[in-house]
């Protein structure tokens, strides 16, 4: 695995936009209408440079897998961050969501333990052609790995039901679930 640059966006956006646009928890937050793929697209930017200032992303070296890793407590408040907020709400959930969509993110964060040291896996997905071919296995082990070597637990959420025995296969559990209109589960290692 290498870990990711800027100039690996495009790669990155492509990747995740493919194989997230049926995500429920995804067009949960993404405004539905004629733009829904480009708002996908602008949702995975945002999630790129967020983790560029504040986690890591990681690309299998054949650029078909890749990670989104985010450290909650290396979140800063910068003019930079307010505007890509800004631009998040006008580009991908709209004004009329974005009550629903602050709500579940609350929601969320009240699921993770609060001033800890995360390992927050965001994304992690392979191009569809690559999915079932041990490619993600194999990411995952890599960032289960890292987290290990940074004393960090892994939390992640995924509202894909048939992802839930893959992960568990990978030592993860299922430790709680909210229901926003599709059911959102929350894993972790410990």
């Amino acid at each position: 695995m290498i870990k990711a640059t800027k100039l690996d966006k495009s790669t990155v956006v492509r990747i995740l936009s493919r194989s997230f646009q049926d995500n429920k928890s995804v067009n949960y937050i993404v405004r539905q209408d004629s733009g829904r793929l480009l708002r996908i697209d602008r949702l995975i930017e945002y999630s790129f440079l967020t983790c560029m200032d504040s986690g890591e992303i990681f690309l299998s070296e054949d650029e078909q897998c890749c990670a989104l890793v985010l450290f909650p407590d290396r979140k800063k408040v910068t003019l930079n961050a307010i505007w890509r907020d800004l631009k998040l709400i006008f580009s991908v959930t709209g004004l009329r969501t974005v009550l629903k969509v602050l709500k579940r993110e609350s929601l969320i964060k009240k699921q993770y333990p609060s001033g800890g040291e995360l390992y927050y896996i965001w994304f992690v997905a392979c191009t569809p052609e690559s999915q079932g071919k041990g490619k993600g296995t194999r990411m995952m082990r890599f960032l289960l790995s890292e987290a290990l070597s940074m004393k960090r637990p892994v939390y992640l959420e995924t509202s894909t039901e048939r992802n839930i025995r893959w992960y568990e296969g990978l030592g993860l559990h299922v430790y709680n679930q909210l229901d926003l209109g599709y059911t959102l589960y929350f894993l972790k290692n410990y």
